[in-house]
């Protein structure tokens, strides 16, 4: 059995985790960053790679750790190259090269989209990955920075079908919570109150529905923003506004997901990333799979947000296919992190 080290440092959480090359998960350690960003109301990048500096080594120590193993029975490394913040994703690359480099271990690439959609491969005590999809399938990656649909024909290799033209679908949720005054991260906040109100209260707008696969969120922010500014007289209970808008994201997330697979001809669909724990995005993505004969895997919640466990997962496909660096590439290589943004402070709407 060969054990895998995986890091990834993308965006807010540092995570470390040992997984094994049939990717059983030993160990997944996460730290949080929520305190750190929560009076701005969202990911400052500078703090972020501030926070990993200081997280990074204690997490891989723990990891080890709960793997009950050392260093010296580590195989290879996995790590996140993007996409991601820049700043954060040079620190788990950094950690990563540091002791691949001085162990003589292969160092794995590893795509933070690919991973979150291969996540659903992942093992544990907890019996996750007992159902798996059948290759290929559809997947939605939908998170606080991405929103897109992809066709997977093997681990990692991803044809993309749609993406977000504008802002994601949990930035969506993050801000319509920061107009309504609740805390961040504002998505966990308009899920629980979202059970209590009416989705159809209020008539609030389904971007490109029924447009093609691409996804656009930012619109929906806009007629949140003006549907608080004409309400202040005539206010609608916040679990309305919160149930509202929750299904209108949604309706566009499920529609947009079966056309997909119509369209590929396939019948199994994965949901992965951190807005894949919305229960009633898991709810009504499982209702209206069945009902178009198609079936539905949804990504364990304990994977969904972003972890090293799904990097350690898909990193031990990928060593398998013999796509990590090792000696003098090693060395030579210019491992470049994709810096594309993930979620950032915004003013306004």
């Amino acid at each position: 059995m060969s054990r895998i080290l995986a890091i990834e440092s993308s965006c807010d959480e540092t995570a470390a985790a040992v997984v094994t090359d049939e990717r059983r998960v030993l160990s997944n350690v996460v730290a949080t960053q929520i305190p750190v960003h929560a009076r701005y109301g969202g990911v400052v990048p500078e703090l972020a790679s501030r926070s990993h500096l200081t997280a990074i080594r204690p997490v891989v120590e723990q990891a080890l750790s709960d793997a009950g193993c050392t260093l010296d029975e580590v195989d290879a490394i996995a790590v996140t190259t993007g996409p991601g913040l820049a700043g954060c994703l040079l620190v788990g690359l950094q950690m990563a090269k540091s002791i691949a480099w001085t162990r003589g271990l292969p160092l794995v690439p590893v795509n933070h989209i690919a991973a979150h959609v291969d996540a659903i491969f992942l093992s544990d005590e907890r019996g996750a990955g007992a159902v798996v999809p059948e290759l290929p399938y559809v997947a939605l990656a939908v998170s606080g920075g991405h929103t897109s649909l992809a066709r997977v024909d093997a681990p990692g290799v991803l044809v993309p079908l749609g993406q977000t033209l504008d802002d994601a679908a949990g930035e969506a949720f993050d801000k319509v919570a920061k107009m309504m005054g609740l805390p961040y991260p504002g998505g966990v906040h308009i899920d629980r109150l979202g059970r209590e109100g009416d989705p159809a209260a209020i008539a609030l707008p389904r971007p490109m529905l029924g447009k093609g696969l691409d996804f656009s969120f930012s619109g929906l922010k806009t007629a949140v923003r003006y549907w608080l500014e004409g309400a202040r007289d005539d206010w609608a209970s916040q679990a309305d506004l919160a149930a509202s808008a929750q299904e209108a994201i949604v309706d566009v997330l499920v529609a947009k997901s079966l056309e997909a697979c119509r369209q590929q001809g396939l019948r199994d669909l994965v949901v992965a990333g951190g807005v894949a724990c919305n229960s009633r995005l898991r709810d009504r993505m499982l209702g209206a799979a069945a009902e178009a004969g198609l079936r539905a895997h949804l990504t364990p919640a304990r994977y969904c947000t972003d972890n090293a466990a799904m990097i350690g997962g898909l990193g031990a496909m990928l060593l398998a296919r013999g796509e990590a660096l090792q000696g003098m590439a090693l060395r030579r290589a210019d491992i470049h992190v994709t810096q594309r943004p993930t979620r950032r402070v915004r003013r306004g709407a």
